[in-house]
């Protein structure tokens, strides 16, 4: 009855006005998640604003805008928890990320119109479809140009076929190759390979001149011990 009695039609509406356009905003961001197939699609993102347009107007409701600062902070790291669920890691690669930060920018958008600010909840929802949808041939432009292993910073890994018998004087000459070529190694392991043993120096994370470690890998295979050289980079974490 207390509900009843102290009913506002014009926060009602108030109220009703902000979770409507959080609902439809966040649908409008998840529909470009579910048309290419991501884990959060339309639901999730729609539910995320919604949850938090609700949460930012009731703190409104309750204590003004100190209530809604406080509950923001906590939707922003609320929705992170949720936003790490979406992300999977197979391998080497890690997928998820646009779409747990995308889940991020629903959080956002759905505050914005909690806190009465749909026009700008309508902003951020269209610059959130245009970084993923037109920066898309963006995206796809940088990743088809070739890779130039002199202008980036990643980690090489140089692997020799050995016999088990040369091992160790293999690994020494490895090292002392690299060193004189100005590629400091990290690390080298050995790993069991059919007919023998497979040395793997991982250099530290630095710019790589290709010609240059093609090089010192020809040097090496003038070396009767090695059967097999070979060079190979990765992003590095």
């Amino acid at each position: 009855m207390a509900a009843l009695l102290h009913w506002d039609p014009d926060e009602f509406l108030n109220t009703f006005l902000s979770l409507f356009v959080a609902l439809l905003l966040g649908a409008i961001i998840g529909a470009e998640r579910q048309y290419r197939q991501r884990n959060a699609g339309l639901r999730t993102n729609a539910l995320v604003a919604l949850g938090a347009s609700a949460f930012v107007d009731l703190g409104m409701r309750l204590t003004g805008n100190e209530g809604a600062t406080r509950v923001l902070a906590y939707v922003a790291s609320g929705v992170g928890f949720l936003g790490a669920g979406v992300i999977l890691k197979e391998g080497a690669n890690i997928r998820g990320l646009n779409t747990a930060a995308t889940l991020w920018c629903s959080a956002v958008t759905g505050g914005y119109a909690g806190a009465d600010h749909e026009v700008e909840a309508i902003l951020l929802a269209l610059f959130v479809l245009a970084g993923n949808t037109f920066l898309r041939p963006l995206v796809a432009f940088i990743e088809r140009r070739p890779i130039d292993a002199s202008a980036t910073e990643a980690t090489f890994e140089v692997r020799l076929a050995v016999s088990e018998w040369e091992r160790d004087a293999v690994r020494d000459l490895l090292y002392e190759k690299l060193e004189a070529a100005g590629y400091p190694v990290r690390r080298i392991e050995e790993f069991e390979r059919e007919g023998g043993l497979e040395l793997v120096a991982t250099l530290s994370p630095t710019s790589v001149v290709a010609d240059e470690l093609d090089a010192v890998l020809r040097d090496l295979e003038q070396s009767a011990e090695i059967s097999h050289a070979a060079w190979s980079s990765r992003a590095s974490d």
